[in-house]
């Protein structure tokens, strides 16, 4: 069986278990599976697979149709132009987070703090580009902890980024000229609309329960007191939470808000910074 062969197949099947955007799924789990670069694969599309590359390929379709994430078959996803090792355990780095990477990165900072972190995609992502900088992912979760600190080393970035077991600010100290999240905020009433593919995704990143608002609340309460005057908060939020999530920081004496939005043009961060004088800001 050909490359042709095997994807001419596999992308009837997919169609047919609902998966969006089929061809392109069966072209990305044939380059994994064959081994073959994405960039490549136009040119081996006539060769014949090897068995197990055809055994491969097989099983992969298999688990997509079951309607699991391309990137937890593959075990990476791409964010920001670097490839990032994602499993169960993990968020899925979305497109529309380089929005924040990209408002964390208008202006230098030297000391970062990733809430949430996840797989890290954020925090490395922004140390990347900042050379001189140094930062901190926090998470609940030990074995996100892990996937976050293996691929700060695979990206060369482990000298210039630790990892801390922490409910939002609970073990966090010192204070930070840029605090970045994208927290859980999906509401709880709009989680079984979401798709099958998200809803494999680890519940306690996608929603706080409640109204979606509850991480937004904690990171309000504690970002003045973390971050130094001048200092910028930046988080995701959903399409509908801007104004919400603006009134939480603007509350605990946050200034400069603003609402930047993503390539759809939908509402997809909350940008804030703390004043020169900060007496006064914040409850903590």
């Amino acid at each position: 069986m050909t490359g042709n062969e095997a994807l001419r197949a596999a992308i009837p099947r997919l169609a047919a278990a609902g998966v969006p955007d089929a061809p392109r799924d069966a072209r990305a789990l044939l380059c994994f599976a064959a081994g073959i670069a994405p960039d490549r694969l136009t040119l081996h599309l006539a060769d014949p697979l090897t068995p197990e590359a055809a055994a491969a390929y097989d099983a992969a379709i298999t688990r997509r149709t079951a309607r699991e994430p391309v990137s937890h078959i593959t075990g990476t996803r791409l964010f920001w132009g670097r490839s990032f090792r994602v499993t169960p355990d993990t968020l899925d780095p979305r497109p529309e987070t380089e929005i924040l990477v990209q408002a964390a990165l208008s202006e230098p900072f030297l000391k970062l703090l990733d809430l949430g972190t996840g797989t890290g995609c954020i925090l490395l992502s922004c140390l990347a580009g900042m050379p001189m900088a140094t930062g901190t992912g926090t998470d609940i979760h030990p074995a996100t902890l892990d996937v976050a600190t293996g691929n700060a080393s695979t990206l060369g970035l482990s000298p210039r980024a630790r990892f801390l077991l922490s409910d939002w600010f609970s073990a966090v100290t010192g204070r930070f000229d840029l605090i970045v999240s994208n927290p859980p905020y999906i509401a709880a009433e709009e989680m079984p609309a979401l798709s099958p593919e998200v809803q494999r995704e680890p519940r306690r990143a996608l929603t706080p329960e409640g109204d979606g608002l509850d991480a937004y609340r904690a990171i309000a309460r504690g970002a003045p007191a973390r971050l130094m005057p001048q200092g910028r908060l930046i988080v995701e939020i959903g399409p509908t939470q801007g104004a919400a999530v603006s009134a939480l920081f603007a509350a605990q004496g946050l200034t400069d808000l603003r609402i930047l939005p993503d390539l759809d043009g939908r509402d997809r961060v909350v940008f804030a910074r703390k004043p020169q004088d900060d007496i006064g800001c914040g409850t903590v």
